[in-house]
């Protein structure tokens, strides 16, 4: 007892100490985020990942991914609106969206933006960090500057800009980014997420990101320090051929399993003399 006493006072000590953090570094950040002078005209469609039926995560995970995606959404939505954008939801509550239904909400606006919010989560609990996904590449500017903001103001690691065709990504026309806010499995992280000062903050954090969009450096450098006047475009690195294969090899996958039902039964004699059968 006295040793899991002292654990979680370490613990305690230690979130105490990265939030005083956090609240420094994020507020030096928000005050040299750029103001987005068409904002008034600018629409932001927000995706809070998952929902009704569908928690989101791993199996077995304690924190549901759709509830903190949700939180974290209506906050940006409050943040924005108050910045003078014009904000739609693609969910603003705990229902089950498809992707083709928030694909078809977000290309209802070609004028917009597009931001999809998620949580990471892994079998390992020691994963963690921050990254940020995006597709077309008119959509790095906006990728770039919300991960300067979110990586730069969270205190999680800095996993990157990544490329991948996922399907919000892939099939939207809009300029579209998908960033995960931390790992749900990391116990560290989880704590983070589950206290409504860290979701606020991510919320203004990507808020930032949004209204810098349009002051992200021209081409790749090799700082990612911000300067009163642009933000760097953040090197990326590219896993659309990983995200190819997956989508070819479920596509064959399914394939083989049609073929399968298609054929006729075999005798059981004829079955047990396959090793193919017998395999499987």
């Amino acid at each position: 007892m006295p040793i899991n006493l002292y654990r979680l006072g370490l613990l305690a000590a230690g979130l105490l100490v990265a939030f005083l953090e956090c609240i420094a570094f994020s507020t030096a950040h928000a005050k040299r985020a750029p103001k987005d002078s068409g904002a008034s005209t600018t629409i932001v469609v927000i995706d809070a990942g998952h929902g009704g039926y569908d928690r989101g995560g791993i199996p077995g995970q304690k924190v549901a991914e759709k509830d903190m995606t949700l939180d974290v959404a209506q906050r940006l939505k409050n943040v924005l609106a108050s910045n003078g954008y014009r904000v739609v939801m693609t969910r603003d509550s705990d229902v089950f969206v498809s992707l083709g239904g928030r694909v078809a909400i977000a290309n209802s606006y070609p004028n917009a933006i597009f931001v999809c919010i998620h949580f990471n989560s892994a079998n390992r609990m020691g994963a963690g960090g921050i990254e940020t996904y995006f597709y077309s590449r008119e959509s790095l500017p906006l990728a770039s500057a919300i991960h300067y903001y979110v990586a730069g103001g969270a205190p999680s690691s800095n996993r990157g800009v990544r490329r991948r065709g996922y399907y919000v990504l892939r099939k939207t026309n809009i300029p579209a980014v998908l960033v995960e806010c931390g790992f749900l499995t990391n116990p560290t992280e989880a704590a983070y997420a589950q206290t409504a000062f860290y979701r606020q903050k991510l919320a203004e954090e990507i808020a930032a990101g949004v209204r810098g969009r349009n002051s992200v450096a021209g081409g790749l450098t090799t700082t990612r320090v911000a300067t009163a006047e642009s933000i760097p475009l953040q090197p990326y690195m590219d896993q659309t051929k990983v995200a190819k294969s997956e989508r070819h090899k479920s596509k064959r996958s399914h394939k083989k399993s049609a073929r399968r039902k298609k054929k006729p039964s075999k005798p059981d004699s004829e079955a047990k003399a396959s090793p193919k059968n017998q395999e499987g």
